[in-house]
């Protein structure tokens, strides 16, 4: 902790020049993209499975025409199929996975108040009116249109865009995609079923994050996010 706290703060002053006092905000944002960035090769690998698995749909009918009447059977054949194409079904959750002990990290920075046995001095940086540290009830202590609950709302009209983007993205690459039968692919791996369904909905969940994390872990989420959405427009285009 106190070796990633002294790593923000020598982000922070490197560019105070040309942030100022939200310096330690744009060093999360950066380190986030640096983050992203480490997780990118992933996120291609991801891809071009997603794509695999599309070309991967004419065999899969076939398999569900010979063992239609064996579930059983026909998971374990389309399992098998995945792994003659080395074709991993959950190889996209791997990105976002890997992003989660730095979000957590940050998380616990900015909600400690001492570190290494000493004042945690990160509590004290800011995004225009709005501390590091704490989280939107605290902002809205100040009012609605507070300082701090304007930081929050620009957030919030942020999130909302990458949200409603996020969602057309999903459903136009869903529009896209073979349809599948009744009880397809994602039926013959447990859960996939219910994550493709939810997928496009994801990015509305992270309104509810930046709304109850220190605002520190807000912004690692909403630069994650707006960054995981473009990244899918390019790779899936």
């Amino acid at each position: 902790m106190s070796v990633f706290a002294h790593l923000v703060e020598r982000l922070a002053d490197l560019l105070q020049p040309l942030f100022g006092a939200s310096a330690a905000a744009a060093a999360i944002v950066l380190f986030t993209a640096l983050v992203r960035l480490l997780v990118h090769p992933l996120s291609r690998a991801a891809a071009r499975g997603q794509k695999a698995r599309t070309a991967l749909q004419p065999k899969i009918a076939e398999l569900r025409k010979k063992h239609g009447k064996n579930p059983e059977k026909l998971q374990r054949a389309v399992l098998e199929l995945h792994a003659e194409e080395k074709v991993s079904p959950l190889a996209g959750c791997l990105p976002g996975l890997l992003q989660v002990p730095a979000f957590f990290l940050l998380y616990h920075l900015f909600s400690s108040d001492t570190i290494g046995g000493r004042a945690n001095e990160l509590l004290g940086h800011r995004l225009f009116a709005a501390p590091l540290g704490e989280r939107w009830v605290d902002a809205l202590q100040g009012g609605l249109f507070g300082g701090a609950g304007l930081v929050y709302a620009g957030l919030f009209v942020v999130v909302a865009g990458v949200a409603a983007f996020s969602y057309r993205l999903s459903k136009r690459m869903t529009a896209a995609s073979p349809a599948l039968p009744a009880g397809g692919e994602q039926e013959q791996v447990a859960g996939l079923g219910a994550v493709a369904k939810v997928m496009p909905f994801m990015s509305f969940f992270t309104l509810v994050t930046v709304a109850v994390v220190p605002l520190a872990a807000a912004l690692y989420v909403v630069t994650s996010t707006t960054w995981s959405v473009v990244e899918r427009a390019v790779l899936y285009r």
